[in-house]
């Protein structure tokens, strides 16, 4: 069976699923399928999950994966902790995208938090997510979410000076998610921010799409007076790497060291993230660096 989607093909034949598309030229990522267990087309994009035979149940949009069971921690871990605990004391917090739950899950861990936000276009990611990414989607719950199915970009339009954190967990700038890419984007989070906001955004990987962050880097610098780059190692994405854009509305506070420490509870809750990786994951490539202008 072979699918091809906005930018990236993926097949499944002889009990493989193999992920390839223009965004990652001339590479190719594969996981051994068990099961599959979920196929459909949603008004927005496809939406596949599978059970995997060495990474769990592994959940793909429009082609490319964007969580499995076994290493999604140590990409919702990343982008909800490092600007999270780089505030002082977050109380309102938006998500764009998220469906899957993971950021919420994470979010959830800050007991400063008062009000989640979470913007999903698609409702059945979330659906799906719940019966097939239980232990992603369990803070679904959480007293304090406030689900909205609807573009985010408009969301937060409408609500300037609210957030102390804005988090995009979006999947790659093809198809739906194209729009969070874009300066116009960048300038609305802007505005939606309180005065000591910070906005975190997934932003793909420094050996396949340098020149793509280079020309990103020139103009959200323009909108944020603070612009940081941070990294996180993920096995089951493209080069086994995904990065974040980490910007500050307030001009100087740096995020590379946290401004609060998760307690011990919190702390043994979390796989991946620490105060030391943390501070360790703004430290990138010097070829990285240089084409950044970090």
């Amino acid at each position: 069976v072979s699918t091809q989607s906005t930018g990236c093909l993926a097949t499944m034949e002889n009990g493989w699923f193999r992920e390839a598309g223009e965004f990652w030229p001339g590479q190719a990522f594969s996981l051994k399928i068990d099961e599959v267990l979920f196929h459909k087309k949603s008004d927005y994009q496809d939406i596949l999950v599978f059970k995997s035979n060495t990474y769990g149940n592994v959940l793909v949009l429009d082609n490319a994966i964007q969580v499995t069971e076994r290493d999604e921690f140590a990409y919702q871990e990343m982008i909800a902790h490092l600007p999270l605990f780089s505030h002082p004391n977050p109380k309102q917090v938006c998500i764009i995208g998220g469906g899957d739950g993971g950021v919420l899950r994470e979010s959830a861990k800050h007991a400063s938090v008062e009000e989640i936000y979470m913007c999903e276009i698609d409702q059945m990611v979330i659906d799906v997510s719940k019966k097939y990414l239980p232990n992603l989607s369990s803070a679904f719950g959480d007293s304090r979410l406030r689900l909205k199915t609807m573009d985010g970009a408009k969301f937060l339009e409408e609500h300037k000076n609210k957030f102390d954190c804005i988090i995009t967990d979006s999947s790659d700038p093809i198809g739906p998610a194209e729009t969070l890419f874009r300066e116009d984007f960048y300038r609305t989070a802007f505005e939606a921010l309180k005065d000591d906001g910070i906005l975190c955004c997934q932003a793909e990987n420094i050996w396949i799409h340098l020149d793509f962050l280079s020309e990103m880097s020139k103009w959200i610098k323009k909108i944020f007076p603070t612009v940081e780059y941070a990294m996180t190692i993920i096995p089951s994405y493209p080069c086994g790497g995904i990065g974040f854009w980490i910007c500050s509305k307030k001009k100087g506070h740096s995020c590379k060291s946290p401004t609060r420490l998760p307690d011990a509870q919190t702390q043994k809750s979390l796989k991946y993230y620490s105060p030391d990786i943390h501070r360790s994951s703004f430290v990138i490539p010097v070829f990285a660096a240089d084409k950044l202008q970090l």
